[in-house]
């Protein structure tokens, strides 16, 4: 698909109570019309804490809704019909349709075991302690409500690595599960941090247990067969071995009647990092451009004293286009969240312009920032706060900009530190466009277009400027913006 636009239909304070499947259900049409071509939905399988769950606690993966668990029939987006009606939403406005994948861990036993363990220092998961403590750990999945339907496997100690809670003795931490799977001690081709960073929360699953592996590639087929989605998030892929996801992929791919979209989320900030695991599992997934979000969120706190010259250093796009989604914000930057990097809003316009306009790169829209979000929730420091995300003004134009506009060559004026500018040629069937930004006063570009632009008139397609700009015989201007603000120059006729 050309100039494909990716839309995150959630935010983590989404509200409780069922709204989201009915929403996407309503929306698909006005987004299909805006410019998104395929959806990212929260995890629509029963978590940890049933209707109130965001999702990444996964407790079944086979209750997408419907079995009476954890305290609900319902997850907190809605049961699996109207999970099912938005999806159909979505595939009936032509748009695509990616579900998240949380494998990881899972949380929210139904059982305890006895089992043996080994304490580990949690800032360096490599020192193992060679004592062995008998304990109580919950740790057995049997899934009593849904009784064997759709699967009867059952997870037990085997299935796991490690836990971060035991009983008798009660204790708190991170401790390694004795099991025919980890002699060897944690996976491996996951990421270094923390010597090795295997473990996140909860139960950690073991992918080196052949029972379980093949029971996620069923799931996998299973999801595909009941939903029709069309693509997958792989969440926490960093602590999750390469190797696993590797052929996991190639299954999915392989059992699949179209080819699926895979996106991958690697939080790194080290484009290396993210290289290499592109590298690990063969080029078969994209990755989150985790460190041009962080550029973003440098230079919207910084202002005037951030060099817009140097906006793409250091990023996956820049390394790597073929492989990265772009973005500007997602659940888990937004304010009050674990990795919170939020972009300042008179900085978003100018990031969302150079996601969704530029060549390179797949670009993704934060819910919150197309349609709004208001919430509470206690920071850091044990304080209440209010956060209101507001629409950001002419994303809905950036977006539909990208279908109409964003097209032909790409020319890049990145030589100043306050004021960049990029043209794109455009096409026999569309007229492509000039993309001029400033993070500082009103700026400036002259811009070379050539001849097929001669004596042609442009307007601001934003409406930040008012004037109507005309080339030269030579399709040459100088193009304008406004201070701390973002241009989208186009032909008037």
């Amino acid at each position: 698909m050309q100039n494909p636009t990716l839309f995150q239909f959630f935010h983590w304070y989404y509200p409780n109570g069922g709204q989201l499947w009915p929403e996407v259900a309503e929306k698909a049409a006005w987004l299909a019309e805006t410019g998104i071509t395929a959806a990212w939905l929260p995890p629509a399988y029963k978590g940890d804490s049933g209707g109130y769950s965001v999702g990444y606690d996964t407790y079944d993966l086979f209750d997408l809704g419907e079995f009476d668990q954890k305290g609900s029939r319902a997850t907190k987006y809605g049961d699996k019909e109207g999970l099912l009606a938005a999806i159909n939403a979505l595939k009936s406005n032509g748009m695509g349709v990616i579900l998240d994948v949380v494998l990881n861990h899972k949380m929210g036993a139904d059982e305890k075991e006895r089992v043996q363990v080994n304490r580990v220092n949690i800032d360096n998961r490599e020192e193992i302690s060679d004592d062995i403590i008998e304990a109580d750990a919950w740790t057995r999945f049997i899934f009593a409500a849904r009784n064997g339907q759709y699967s009867k496997f059952i997870w037990d100690f085997h299935c796991f690595s490690g836990v971060d809670h035991i009983e008798n003795p009660d204790e708190n931490g991170i401790f390694k599960i004795i099991n025919d799977y980890t002699g060897g001690g944690w996976n491996d081709q996951v990421d270094d941090e923390f010597g090795n960073y295997d473990y996140l929360m909860g139960a950690n699953v073991d992918f080196r247990n052949n029972a379980v592996s093949e029971e996620l590639k069923y799931w996998a087929r299973w999801l595909l067969e009941q939903t029709g989605c069309t693509g997958f998030r792989l969440d926490a892929v960093k602590h999750i071995p390469a190797w696993f996801y590797k052929d996991w992929i190639d299954h999915v791919q392989n059992e699949a009647e179209e080819p699926i979209y895979i996106v991958a989320e690697y939080w790194s900030h080290d484009v290396p990092t993210l290289q290499n695991y592109i590298e690990q599992v063969e080029g078969k997934t994209m990755l989150f451009d985790a460190p041009l979000q962080l550029n973003f969120h440098h230079a919207s706190k910084q202002g005037a004293d951030y060099n817009l010259s140097q906006i793409f250093d250091n990023t996956l796009v820049a390394a790597d286009p073929a492989h990265a989604v772009t973005l500007v914000a997602n659940h888990d930057t937004q304010p009050l969240q674990s990795l919170e990097a939020p972009i300042e809003p008179w900085f978003k316009p100018l990031a969302y312009a150079l996601i969704l306009l530029r060549e390179q790169g797949v670009p993704i829209v934060f819910y919150p920032d197309l349609c709004g979000a208001n919430y509470e929730d206690e920071g850091d420091d044990g304080n209440s706060y209010t956060i209101d995300m507001p629409v950001i003004p002419g994303l809905e134009t950036l977006i539909k900009a990208r279908q109409t506009h964003a097209w032909g060559v790409q020319t890049d004026y990145f030589d100043h530190p306050n004021c960049l500018a990029f043209s794109r040629s455009g096409t026999a069937e569309h007229p492509g466009c000039v993309v001029v930004m400033s993070n500082s006063e009103a700026g400036e570009k002259a811009i070379e277009m050539g001849d097929n632009f001669g004596h042609k008139k442009w307007h601001d397609l934003l409406g930040n400027r008012e004037e109507i700009i005309e080339t030269d015989e030579k399709g040459s201007a100088v193009f304008f913006c406004a201070g701390g603000s973002v241009s989208v120059w186009v032909l008037t006729e």
